[in-house]
């Protein structure tokens, strides 16, 4: 299983364009697409959260103790896996009315696969500066990744598929957001919470 995981994130960081059409075949579940992926990347950034405030800590709030540390990013995971399942609800909603056809469980699969950038990008979460910037590529080569998968996954042709990838994009970090506020007023997680929602 490991081995397997490991081609998936290698082929579609690497090799995109012969990923994404593999990908499309498959029949994979949602649950299993959860426990066996989405669950095990999602504690990459996490765990570089934990050491980020606990040990090195941050520009802003400096260290953190480990429980706090631990909170936030905890708090922050869950909402990553959340914000995965909101991303392809809007996704699978707006697929329509970009001639795209509805498919949740597509939709997933093209969420899921394209976070891959961002999950692994943040596994150099805890370096103050050079972190935020590899995040920051991170994000970006995940818009990529959802741009490639998009006309495959959901049938929406080319010439709609950039439109398509920013409008759901920028609804997703708009709810993201949303998100990220209501973690931090709840959960007291602060600013760390708002940004655990708002991961693409």
């Amino acid at each position: 299983m490991l081995n397997k995981l490991l081609n998936r994130v290698l082929n579609i960081l690497v090799q995109p364009r012969k990923e994404w059409p593999v990908i499309a075949e498959e029949q994979t579940e949602p649950l299993a697409l959860y426990l066996n992926y989405i669950a095990i990347l999602a504690v990459i950034p996490a765990l570089a959260t934990f050491l980020s405030m606990a040990l090195v800590g941050t520009l802003l709030a400096g260290r953190m103790g480990a429980g706090m540390a631990l909170w936030i990013a905890l708090t922050g995971y869950v909402m990553s896996l959340v914000m995965v399942f909101v991303i392809a609800f809007i996704a699978d909603a707006l697929a329509p009315s970009f001639e795209g056809h509805k498919d949740l469980n597509r939709a997933l699969r093209l969420t899921a696969y394209a976070m891959t950038a961002s999950w692994v990008a943040g596994i150099l979460a805890f370096l103050p500066v050079i972190g935020l910037l590899i995040a920051l590529l991170g994000f970006l080569y995940s818009l990529y990744l959802f741009y490639l998968g998009a006309p495959l996954l959901m049938k929406v042709p080319e010439h709609k598929v950039v439109g398509y990838t920013v409008v759901v994009v920028a609804i997703a970090i708009v709810v993201g957001f949303v998100i990220g506020m209501l973690n931090a007023t709840i959960f007291g997680s602060g600013m760390a919470g708002m940004m655990g929602g708002m991961r693409f």
